[in-house]
């Protein structure tokens, strides 16, 4: 499966905005699906995942009540809406794929990455 992640920028603190990462190639929907973020010079750090079915999230508690990550599987894509956004959340952002398993906050578990989408939040 290939991953497209899309919709990062610059905005800036308490602004808004929303990242997609198109799936293609095997059936969208026996995917879980997660968001990392690498800020610079830091490791790359869980920030939210959903379930194949949807009905299950986790999120990092640094982004708990400010972000929201959905998913179309008609549209074979998963979205990250990112409000209330601080300089902090400055981080090129990835999606990944995971085929099997539970262990969404650990980057071990997914089997595809996306190329990343740069997200810079200004004060």
């Amino acid at each position: 499966v290939q991953l497209q992640a899309s919709g990062g920028g610059l905005v800036q603190a308490g602004g808004s905005l929303r990242l997609s990462c198109a799936a293609s190639g095997r059936t969208f929907s026996s995917y879980g699906m997660g968001w990392f973020r690498q800020a610079p010079g830091k490791e790359r750090v869980f920030v939210t995942a959903m379930n194949r079915s949807g009905r299950g999230t986790l999120y990092a508690d640094s982004v708990k009540g400010r972000f929201t990550v959905s998913r179309d599987n008609a549209k074979n894509t998963v979205y990250l809406q990112m409000n209330s956004l601080k300089p902090e959340d400055t981080a090129v952002y990835y999606c990944a794929a995971s085929i099997g398993g539970n262990d969404y906050r650990t980057e071990s578990f997914y089997d595809y990455w996306g190329q990343g989408t740069q997200v810079t939040v200004s004060s």
